[in-house]
């Protein structure tokens, strides 16, 4: 069994916020064609979109074609709309997780949700988030790697984070809003430069700020292989060594570094097998970034190509670690 765990979804119509709440950074869909689109951004294409990324037809035609069995579909992270008034980015949050939702039960052996909350409101997303879970179905929570500006161990998320390892939901983290993003246009730098080491210093904060020490049941996924995390976890280790003063947690990063878990995404199979070294084949999970430009093609090609992984490992990285981090139980999954 094959399940992507990291693909991307919006509806094909959304709602023109920027006239309902004003304020210019809303997403919205432009229509090009009847199979095409593009995503605008304050009167400018954010990203040109098809079909793949609205219909369920399209993409479980993909995913027939590609050897999918199930995506594990979450939204684009250019709408969490954390800038925005928290009452305006609830209702943002709930469209997209109504969507899901609907496209879970319209296709339940194709696709599993994963939700969105308003983060700039703590107490905002912990009421989304037990709706997504405990009323909606969907299977864990996508945020971001920083809330406008804030590293995710700042105080005032830590009831957020508190009620998700009371629940158990599993968290996707995906880079957005990069640091040192005014340097980043030539090139689209913030794809392949900017988003790995935002990835790395959400990581790295959720450890050194002591999140994952107070919440050691805390379920969390890092997009794109962890960005460089995992390749610049032995100088956290040496910071953390000589550094005392600084020390928020009683053990090195390394430490709590082994309760993540890591999408396939790094594309190349030395990197692959670098991190199912570092934290075990059963912390790596296969995702693709469908249906965008720097998606793997098939999903779960790095992990094929990867010789040095047994059968065994093998199978889990391609679904079984997926399922297992969404506490989905595999038998029921197997036999479907």
């Amino acid at each position: 069994m094959r399940v992507d765990f990291h693909t991307h979804i919006i509806p094909e119509q959304m709602p023109d916020f920027a006239k309902k709440f004003g304020g210019g950074r809303w997403p919205t869909m432009e229509k090009t064609c009847s199979c095409g689109a593009n995503i605008m951004v304050e009167g400018k294409v954010f990203r040109e979109v098809t079909d793949q990324v609205w219909s369920p037809e399209k993409r479980i035609q993909d995913m027939d074609a590609e050897g999918v069995d199930i995506q594990v579909l979450s939204p684009i992270p250019v709408t969490f709309s954390y800038w925005a008034d928290a009452e305006a980015a609830e209702e943002m949050s709930k469209i997209q997780n109504d969507f899901i939702a609907d496209t879970v039960k319209q296709y339940p052996d194709r696709f599993i949700g994963l939700g969105t909350v308003p983060l700039q409101d703590v107490e905002a997303s912990i009421r989304e988030m037990d709706r997504c879970i405990h009323e909606l179905g969907l299977k864990g929570i996508e945020i971001g790697t920083n809330i406008n500006g804030e590293n995710l161990d700042a105080p005032a998320f830590t009831a957020f984070f508190e009620a998700a390892e009371k629940w158990g939901v599993p968290l996707f983290i995906h880079p957005w809003e990069t640091l040192g993003k005014e340097r980043m246009p030539r090139h689209n730098f913030m794809y392949t430069v900017g988003m790995p080491s935002e990835t790395a210093l959400a990581a790295a904060s959720l450890i050194n700020g002591g999140v994952m020490e107070k919440f050691p049941d805390l379920k969390v996924c890092f997009a794109h292989g962890g960005g460089s995390f995992p390749y610049i976890l032995p100088r956290l280790d040496q910071g953390w060594k000589v550094w005392p003063h600084l020390r928020k947690t009683t053990k090195p990063p390394s430490y709590y570094a082994k309760n993540f878990y890591f999408d396939s995404l790094n594309y190349d199979p030395l990197n692959l097998k670098f991190l199912v070294d570092r934290f075990g084949y059963e912390k790596v999970v296969m995702g693709s970034d469908y249906p965008f430009l720097l998606r793997e093609i098939p999903p779960g090609k790095v992990v094929d190509d990867t010789l040095e992984l047994t059968e065994e490992q093998r199978q889990a990285i391609l679904g079984g670690n997926a399922l297992a981090f969404l506490n989905i139980e595999i038998k029921e999954e197997v036999n479907r």
